[in-house]
């Protein structure tokens, strides 16, 4: 235990300080790469649980864990994960799940979902003299829930974390200037999402994004920016706070699900409201939630009532701006592609729609899992009509919404 308070109160300070020191003797270059056949999660006896990562060289890390779920998180600089699978690695039943990936530009992070309360034993990197290769070893025991909950938490570092959110806002009062779109390309890094035929939703989420922002910018009537610009993590918070932070006027999420069972074809649109539109929305929205979770982060203060009852008074006005944003976006698709799902204005409690200030859409833009659609979103082609229908569709509610806030302000 003292060796899990040391590093949560210590935390990348003391590793940081290590590393640099062992740099300087061994010329690290910035990205280690796992060895998948010598790293594994097993079970240690006595009810305890060895991490042990191979890696190409050493790089600094830190070590924390978080409450609900409980989770051991790992954060390095920075690490190439190609090659390992979540199940070979994972060999211990004491760990429910295991996830990693990118986290921030140049930092990597593995999350461990424990299945009770575990507390950091010890932990130690060794390096091998003669070809530099590093070992992280990380011992799990098990604690009382009290222990637990004493010592977790997220630690916060400017080298590894982005900084709070501390700029207002630029003011939105102009509505002759041009608008300012927020594109969300979903998942990311250690969230890769759905995948199907070896390719990833954060990877096709990513392209399309990129492709509608060239697109929206050629017309001059928008300013057009990403949560994302890489295969990194990007946690559902820190995308509404992006917009907020760049004045966005739009937030249009990407995304494209995977069903377990049977086949379903076609885009939809979802906008916010915590009465899903059936129980499939519901649940999709729930393990979009559940992926941001596991990726590691820290809920611990997440809760405000006064502050909720204050933002659903803001969505009284945003909510039927995004359901008309929805609508415009949906003939837009419909007129370009005709592939639309059969019910294709869904609602659900997507918590990258919370933006109450903000007309704020999901967009799905077909089934990753049905070949159909995956052969659509994979083709240029498609997704230039695609891209286009999405266009002329956001451009029609602009001069709906302008004409209407006129009103408004009446």
């Amino acid at each position: 235990m003292c060796l899990g308070h040391l590093i949560k109160l210590a935390g990348l300070s003391a590793c940081f300080a290590f590393w640099a020191l062992s740099a300087q003797a061994q010329n690290f270059s910035a990205l280690a790469r796992i060895d998948s056949a010598t790293s594994a999660i097993t079970n240690a006896g006595n009810d305890n649980v060895r991490v042990a990562l191979q890696l190409s060289q050493g790089v600094p890390f830190r070590v924390f864990t978080l409450s609900r779920p409980d989770r051991l998180v790992i954060d390095f600089r920075e690490v190439d994960w190609t090659g390992l699978d979540s199940k070979t690695l994972l060999q211990s039943h004491k760990i429910v799940e295991v996830r990693f990936g990118g986290y921030r530009p140049g930092w990597s992070r593995l999350v461990a979902q424990m299945g009770q309360p575990m507390a950091v034993a010890d932990v130690a990197m060794t390096i091998a003299p003669e070809t530099e290769a590093a070992n992280l070893s990380l011992l799990l025991r098990p604690v009382s829930r009290a222990v637990y909950d004493a010592a977790a938490g997220a630690l916060f570092d400017p080298r590894w974390d982005l900084p709070p959110d501390t700029l207002d806002p630029p003011r939105r009062d102009k509505p002759s200037r041009r608008l300012v779109v927020m594109l969300d390309p979903g998942h990311g890094g250690i969230d890769p999402g759905a995948e199907n035929r070896g390719i990833k939703e954060a990877d096709l989420m990513l392209l399309l994004a990129r492709e509608l922002k060239d697109t929206l910018l050629r017309t001059g009537d928008y300013d057009v920016l990403l949560t994302r610009e890489a295969d990194v993590f990007v946690s559902l918070e820190d995308r509404v706070r992006l917009a907020h932070q760049r004045g966005a006027d739009v937030f249009i999420s990407l995304h494209a699900d995977a069903l377990a069972h049977g086949v379903a074809h076609g885009a939809r649109i979802f906008t916010l409201s915590d009465a899903a539109s059936d129980a499939a929305s519901a649940a999709l929205a729930e393990r979009h939630d559940r992926l941001d979770i596991l990726s590691g982060i820290d809920l611990n203060g997440a809760d405000d009532v006064v502050t909720d009852v204050l933002l659903d008074l803001a969505r009284l006005e945003t909510a039927p701006r995004a359901r008309a944003l929805a609508q415009s976006v949906l003939a837009g698709i419909e007129n370009a592609t005709g592939d639309l799902y059969k019910l294709p204005l869904q609602q659900a409690a997507f918590s990258v729609l919370k933006a109450a200030d903000i007309p704020s859409i999901l967009v799905e833009a077909g089934f990753l899992s049905t070949d159909q659609d995956l052969d659509n979103l994979i083709d240029p082609l498609w997704r230039a009509g695609f891209i286009a229908g999405l266009r002329d569709g956001l451009a029609a509610w602009v001069i709906s919404d302008r004409a209407e806030a006129t009103l408004r302000r009446r």
